[in-house]
C-alpha cells in the first residue's frame, strides 16, 4: 500500500469527505508503523470527531484496526466465551465483580481492559492496585487462565490491535476521545480480535459518561452491535445511566474494596443491580439460560473465583489496600435530601488527587479517590458527611475540592427515582 500522503487523507476529511477503503487500509497500517506520525494522526482524528464517518467507513477502519494485529484463537476453551465492555463511567467498577461472576456460572470470559481516560478510571488500573498483580499475560497464559478459571481480567497483548493501542493513548490527550467513529472502532476491534463469541456492551449516558446524551449513546451502541454482527460475535448493549457515580467510591483501591463487598454478598445496590443484569445479558448471550449469577454471588461461588482469578495472575487476594495519608471530609450545610451527585465533577475530583491520570505515561495513586457517604435520594442533616477525599499529597486536595464544590445538590424533597438501565439495542 503505498502512493498516498497522510496530508491529503486529512484535508479529505476535514473538508468533510469519504475516506475511500485504501486510504483508511494505508492511513492505519501506516500509523501503525510509525510513517504516520503522531501530530498528522491527531489531526484526522479531530476532523473525524468534526466530521464524522459514515457506516461503511466505521466497518473499514475497524477491518483495518483488526488486521493491524493477530487474532486470538479460542476454539480450545471448552467453555462459551463472553466478555462485557463498558464505554467508561464514574466509580464504574463493574468488571471487577462481573466477570468472576459470570465464570462461577459456566462460562468462560476472557476481559481484555484498558487503562483510565480522562475523568474515566480504567479497570487495570484497579486493579493494579492489589499487590503483585499483573495485568500482561502472553496469549498461551491467557488461553490457558481462561480454560482453567474461566476469567482474565488482563491487557490486550502487544500483538493485538496495535493500531488501537498507539490512537487510544492519543485520543486521550488530544480531545478526541468523544468520537463516536474512533469509540467504536476502537472498542470492536480488541473485542472481535480477542475471539470472543458474543459481547455485552454497557453504554454510558449522563454527565459522567463520554455519551452525554440517550440518542448519541443509542447511534453508539447500534454501530458496535452492528459491527459486532458483520465480523460473527453476537453482540447486545444496554443503555445504562451514569450521571451519578456508581457505588460510593471513585479511585482504585476504593472501588477494588468496594467491589469485593458485592462479591461477598454485600456493596452498593445500584453496583449490584447492574452487575447481575449484565451478567444475565452475558449468560443469555452465550447460551446459559439456566444459570443464577444472583445465588451464585449469595453462596460464594463468584469470591472463589474471584480469588482464584487474582492469584492467577500473582496477585495476593487477602492483601489490605493501602490507605491515603490525607483525608478531607466535606459536610452538608443544610438539611434535606440529595438530589444529585454530579458524576463528571466527582470524577474530576477523583483525578485532581492522583486516582487518574492527565497524560499517557503518568502513574496513578493507589490510595487517592472520591468516597461518598450520601447518594440521591438519601437523607442529610446540616454537618454530616456528604463525600471525603483521599490524597497522598495534600497539595492536590484544594483542586479536587474546588472541582467537588457544587457536584452535590441539596433539596427540600428527594428526587424522582430514575432506572439504571435505560435501554436495549441488539
Amino acid at each position: 500500500m503505498s502512493g498516498f500522503a497522510a496530508v491529503d487523507v486529512i484535508r479529505v476529511k476535514r473538508d468533510g469527505g469519504v475516506l475511500s477503503d485504501s486510504q483508511i487500509d494505508w492511513v492505519v497500517d501506516a500509523y501503525t508503523r510509525g510513517v504516520v506520525a503522531d501530530e498528522q494522526m491527531s489531526a484526522l482524528a479531530m476532523a473525524i470527531l468534526l466530521n464524522g464517518m459514515t457506516a461503511p467507513e466505521i466497518a473499514r477502519w475497524t477491518a483495518a484496526m483488526i488486521a493491524s494485529g493477530e487474532r486470538l484463537d479460542l476454539s480450545s476453551v471448552a467453555r462459551p466465551t463472553v466478555d462485557k465492555h463498558s464505554t467508561g463511567g464514574v466509580g464504574d467498577k463493574i468488571t471487577l465483580p462481573l466477570t468472576p461472576l459470570v465464570a462461577a456460572c459456566g462460562a468462560a470470559v476472557p476481559q481484555l481492559s484498558g487503562r483510565g481516560l480522562g475523568h474515566t478510571g480504567g479497570t487495570l488500573d484497579k486493579l493494579e492496585s492489589i499487590p503483585g498483580w499483573r495485568a500482561a499475560l502472553s496469549n498461551q497464559e491467557f488461553i490457558a487462565q481462561l480454560s482453567d478459571t474461566g476469567a482474565v481480567i488482563c491487557a490486550a497483548g502487544s500483538g493485538l490491535a496495535p493500531a488501537d493501542r498507539k490512537l487510544y493513548a492519543l485520543r486521550d490527550v488530544t480531545g478526541t476521545v468523544e468520537a463516536i467513529p474512533l469509540i467504536a472502532s476502537s472498542i470492536m476491534s480488541k473485542k472481535i480480535a480477542e475471539g470472543t463469541g458474543a459481547l455485552v456492551l454497557d453504554v454510558k449516558v449522563g454527565s459522567g459518561a463520554f455519551m452525554k446524551s440517550v440518542d448519541d449513546a443509542r447511534e453508539l451502541a447500534r454501530t458496535m452491535v452492528e459491527l459486532g454482527g458483520a465480523h460473527g460475535v453476537r453482540t447486545v448493549a444496554l443503555l445504562t445511566d451514569m450521571s451519578t457515580p456508581l457505588g460510593l467510591t471513585i479511585g482504585n483501591g476504593v472501588e477494588v474494596t468496594e467491589s469485593v463487598e458485592v462479591l461477598a454478598g454485600g456493596g452498593p445496590a445500584d453496583v449490584v443491580e447492574l452487575t447481575l443484569a449484565l451478567a444475565r445479558e452475558m449468560l443469555d448471550a452465550a447460551g446459559l439460560t439456566d444459570a443464577d449469577p444472583a445465588a451464585a454471588l449469595r453462596d460464594g461461588r463468584a469470591m472463589d473465583v474471584w480469588r482464584s482469578m487474582i492469584r492467577a495472575q500473582g496477585g495476593d487476594p487477602d492483601a489490605p489496600m493501602p490507605q491515603a495519608p490525607e483525608v478531607e471530609v466535606v459536610r452538608a450545610d443544610a438539611d434535606g435530601y440529595v438530589a444529585g451527585v454530579d458524576a463528571y465533577a466527582m470524577g474530576v475530583a477523583a483525578w485532581r488527587l492522583g486516582a487518574g491520570r492527565a497524560r499517557k505515561e503518568d502513574p496513578v495513586s493507589v490510595p487517592a479517590g472520591v468516597v461518598l457517604h450520601k447518594r440521591p435520594g438519601d437523607p442529610v442533616r446540616a454537618g454530616e458527611p456528604l463525600y471525603e477525599l483521599r490524597a497522598e499529597r495534600a497539595e492536590t486536595i484544594p483542586a479536587a475540592l474546588a472541582e467537588a464544590a457544587s457536584a452535590v445538590t441539596i433539596a427540600a424533597r428527594p428526587p424522582a427515582a430514575t432506572p439504571l438501565v435505560i435501554e436495549r439495542v441488539e
